[in-house]
C-alpha cells in the first residue's frame, strides 16, 4: 500500500512538471506564427491575387500583394518563401536572402527554401571565411535546428509521459527484471526530456532575440566604434549575414562569421 500511494505521489509530481514545462517551452505567437491562421477573406484574396501576379510575371505587383499580407500581422513560411523569390527576381538579393531566413526559422528543413536561399547567396560579393567549428557543437546545433521549438516542446512533454511510465515499473514492478527495466527505462526517458528541453528552450530563444541580421544596403563600412568619423575597419556588401551584439542610439555592434567586430548604423542592416 506504501508503494501504491508513492507512485501516486510521483504521478501528480510528473504531472505538475509537465504542466509547467509545457508553460515554459510553448511556441510563441509574435513575432513569428506557423501559418495564415484565421485569415480574412482579404488577406486571401491578396494571397491569390499576389500568387497570379507572379507566374504572369508581373513581379512589382506580386509584391504589393504579399506586402498587404504582411501588413496586417500574418506570417507564414510559404508568404516569406513567395515574398524572397519575388525580390530575388526583381534582383533585390539582400531582401531576398532575409526572407528566405525567414521561412526557414519556420520550416529549417525545407528544401526548396534551402536551395534557392544558396543561389541568392551566390550572388553576394562578400566571400567570408566561417571559422571553424568544433564537431559536436555543429552536430547539437544542426539537430536543434532541425525541429522548431513547438515540435521539440512536444517530443519533451512525451517524454516525460514515458519516463512516469518506467518510473510506475519500477514502483509497483513484481519482479526484479520489471524493476530494473523500469530504472533504466526511466534514467533514459530523464535524459530524453533534458535534452528535448534544452533545445526547446535554446530554439525558443534564438526566435525571440532575433540576432541574426542581413546587410540590405549595398556597400557599407563597418566601423571601430559608433560614429561616422570612427575608423573604418572593412567593407560588407548587400547579402551578408551578420549577428547583432548590442544595439547604442542608432548603431549596431556586429560580428560576422570569421570573427572580426565591428559597429554600423542599424538602418544598414534588418533583423532575421
Amino acid at each position: 500500500m506504501a508503494r501504491l500511494y508513492t507512485a501516486l505521489l510521483v504521478a501528480l509530481l510528473c504531472t505538475g512538471i509537465a504542466s509547467a514545462q509545457s508553460d515554459t517551452v510553448s511556441s510563441p505567437t509574435e513575432p513569428y506564427g506557423e501559418a495564415l491562421a484565421a485569415t480574412k477573406e482579404g488577406a486571401v484574396l491578396a494571397w491569390d491575387a499576389g500568387n497570379r501576379a507572379y507566374i504572369d510575371g508581373n513581379y512589382t505587383e506580386a509584391l504589393e500583394y504579399y506586402t498587404q499580407i504582411l501588413d496586417e500581422g500574418k506570417f507564414s513560411a510559404k508568404l516569406y518563401y513567395n515574398v524572397g523569390n519575388t525580390y530575388f527576381k526583381l534582383g533585390d538579393m539582400g531582401r531576398a536572402i532575409l526572407y528566405y531566413n525567414r521561412a526557414l526559422r519556420l520550416t529549417p528543413n525545407a528544401d526548396d527554401v534551402q536551395h534557392n536561399l544558396k543561389i541568392a547567396q551566390a550572388h553576394t560579393k562578400d566571400n567570408i571565411t566561417q571559422i571553424p567549428e568544433f564537431f559536436l557543437g555543429r552536430w547539437v546545433r544542426t539537430l536543434g535546428r532541425s525541429c522548431s521549438p513547438t515540435a521539440w516542446s512536444i517530443f519533451s512533454l512525451a517524454s516525460v509521459g514515458v519516463m512516469l511510465v518506467f518510473l510506475l515499473l519500477f514502483l509497483l514492478g513484481t519482479s526484479l527484471r520489471v524493476r530494473k527495466a523500469g530504472f533504466y527505462g526511466t534514467l533514459a526517458a530523464l535524459l530524453l526530456v533534458i535534452f528535448s528541453s534544452g533545445f526547446a528552450l535554446s530554439e525558443r530563444h534564438d526566435v525571440l532575440t532575433r540576432e541574426d541580421a542581413i546587410v540590405l544596403s549595398s556597400a557599407i563600412s563597418v566601423k571601430s566604434s559608433p560614429d561616422r568619423s570612427a575608423t573604418d575597419l572593412f567593407i560588407l556588401h548587400e547579402g551578408t549575414a551578420v549577428r547583432i551584439l548590442s544595439e547604442v542610439e542608432g548603431w549596431c555592434e556586429v560580428v560576422i562569421a570569421d570573427g572580426k567586430k565591428g559597429w554600423t548604423e542599424s538602418s544598414n542592416v534588418e533583423r532575421i
